[in-house]
């Protein structure tokens, strides 16, 4: 079953353009960024002194928001062997139990991209090693035990870390007094570009819960791509033969 994918309706073909848009334009100035740098380099002897550390947040975005965009269009490689030799039923079902372990997996993966950016901010990350609410603790007899607690704790402020060379374009002042106490920045804050780890963590819980739906409508029955894409590029591969 195909699971190409095309948007139901007009809010659906804006979100759908927009995220094309974005992927489109962080790869547009990553080329844009490494070219003129280049020039630079070996033209004028010179170089954007940012442009290597831009260049790797920009990748960095790009593949953490094209993970999600992936799972939207089905378009992640996956191994499709034993799939292939079950019926339609058993197919949909390993589909949803695929879905349901990727739903679980992204959890913790944003529970930890949260841990991650949030003191950054200045904000408080979640308690638990694994399930928020939930503290591991030690006992008075040396046994360890889990005790209910809050969803967040208080983590060090980190707001002050900078990074290695990328200048702030705007929005310094702001930046100052909401996340460093009213103390200057000479860089770039590192939450700034850092911010794109939960957010892509967010997006990806949410497209494979969107998956999970699809697969439950029969719209899809799985969440890779599987051989049908080689047979769409075998046949147009054929097809700009014949036509030449």
């Amino acid at each position: 079953m195909s699971g190409a994918y095309s948007p139901n309706s007009r809010i659906g073909a804006i979100v759908h353009t927009l995220e094309e848009s974005i992927i489109a334009v962080l790869l547009g100035l990553m080329t844009v960024v490494t070219f003129i740098n280049v020039v630079m380099r070996y033209g004028f002897n010179s170089q954007l002194i940012w442009g290597l550390e831009l260049t790797l947040v920009l990748f960095a975005w790009l593949v953490l928001f094209g993970i999600s965009y992936g799972f939207k269009v089905v378009s992640h490689l996956g191994v499709d062997a034993v799939l292939n030799l079950v019926g339609s039923k058993s197919r949909k079902r390993m589909g949803i139990l695929a879905a349901i372990v990727c739903i679980i997996y992204a959890l913790l993966l944003l529970k930890g991209g949260w841990d991650y950016w949030a003191p950054f901010a200045g904000l408080d990350a979640t308690t638990g090693r694994v399930i928020p609410g939930i503290i591991r603790a030690e006992d008075g007899a040396g046994f360890f035990g889990f005790t209910l607690g809050g969803i967040f704790e208080n983590s060090r402020d980190q707001g002050w870390y900078e990074t290695e060379q990328l200048p702030i374009p705007f929005g310094q002042i702001w930046l100052e007094n909401r996340f460093n106490l009213g103390e200057p920045y000479e860089k770039m804050p590192r939450f700034v570009p850092y911010l794109i780890v939960p957010f892509a963590m967010t997006l990806m819980l949410y497209r494979l819960v969107q998956s999970l739906v699809r697969i439950l409508r029969g719209e899809i029955d799985t969440i890779i791509v599987t051989h049908e894409a080689e047979d769409a590029v075998e046949d147009a591969g054929n097809a700009l033969s014949e036509d030449t």
